[in-house]
């Protein structure tokens, strides 16, 4: 999942880049591959059930990858709901049309797909929300081959404004 967040606030799903049934190595060139499409400002691997085999694949892949491996320790469904209120607020959306993902969204619930198989999509997806607006508190991520990018956007003053936006009184500078 490639996901960035807007000065705003927002966080825009760019891309659904999910795969299945590759190697190790595979996945490891792709996620990298992404990264540099993205010139992303990190990679972050979920390593539950990789160790240090997640982060030596990629490292094998491209040694100047900057890579953060953090560790699950909630459920996915418990992990999910702070990100369905953010859609539900308005503050993430999605910057294209992403079908077996919105699939997977609509299917879950508390006893997780009713196909019974793992939500992986909606899982890269809710690491890749949370590393963009939760991190400070979690120290939340994205699982590989999945990308963060934060989008750094330029808003033209209104004419008559005052340079910076205005918070709590005073100028802050964008």
């Amino acid at each position: 999942m490639v996901a960035g967040r807007a000065a705003d606030g927002t966080v825009y799903v760019l891309e659904d880049a999910s795969v299945t049934g590759m190697t190790p190595q595979r996945w490891a060139l792709k996620a990298v591959s992404l990264w540099r499409k993205y010139r992303a400002d990190s990679l972050v691997a979920e390593v539950n059930q990789g160790g240090e085999m997640v982060k030596a694949v990629i490292a094998e892949a491209d040694a100047e990858v900057p890579v953060t491996a953090v560790h699950a320790t909630r459920g996915k469904y418990h992990r999910a709901h702070p990100v369905s209120q953010l859609y539900e607020q308005g503050r993430v959306k999605h910057a294209g049309c992403f079908p077996e993902l919105e699939d997977e969204m609509c299917d879950f619930g508390l006893d997780g797909l009713s196909s019974g198989r793992s939500p992986d999509r909606l899982d890269a997806l809710v690491w890749a929300v949370a590393a963009l607006t939760f991190a400070a508190r979690y120290s939340a991520a994205l699982r590989s081959p999945f990308r963060v990018r934060t989008l750094r956007t330029e808003v033209p003053p209104r004419p008559g404004a005052r340079s910076g936006r205005q918070r709590r009184g005073r100028a802050v500078d964008r």
